[in-house]
């Protein structure tokens, strides 16, 4: 049985930086896609950052280029976001998922529907 969980969470003023984790336990084959996304209040799940296990190739939502960066430690099975100049914008749940083949179409973060397994979600809140 796969389990993630997040951390790293807090609330930060806008211009701050934050770095989510995100553990796995239980199998997830490398051949796929592990990353993140995020819900604000009243608004659908997004794709902010998905990075293939083998691979290495990262994907991420035209919001966040240049400011979040998707990284993984394969022998901890974990997946890291660093994200930089926030924005009060970003303020969201930010969840953890993995498991699916696809990590992006057209270099967009596939939708959430591909992904099995998913986390219970860290708070990320900006203030101005």
């Amino acid at each position: 049985q796969v389990q993630l969980v997040e951390s790293g969470g807090d609330s930060v003023q806008a211009g701050g930086s934050l770095r989510l984790s995100c553990a796995a336990s239980g199998y997830i084959s490398n051949y796929g896609c592990m990353g993140w996304f995020r819900q604000a209040p009243g608004k659908e799940r997004e794709g902010v950052a998905i990075i293939h296990l083998a691979y290495g190739n990262t994907y991420y939502a035209d919001s966040v280029k240049g400011r979040f960066t998707i990284s993984q430690v394969n022998a901890k099975n974990t997946v890291y976001l660093q994200m930089n100049s926030l924005k009060p914008e970003d303020t969201a749940m930010y969840y953890c998922a993995a498991g699916s083949r696809y990590c992006a179409h057209g270099g967009t973060p596939a939708a959430p529907s591909y992904f099995p397994y998913w986390g219970q979600g860290t708070q990320v809140t900006v203030s101005l």
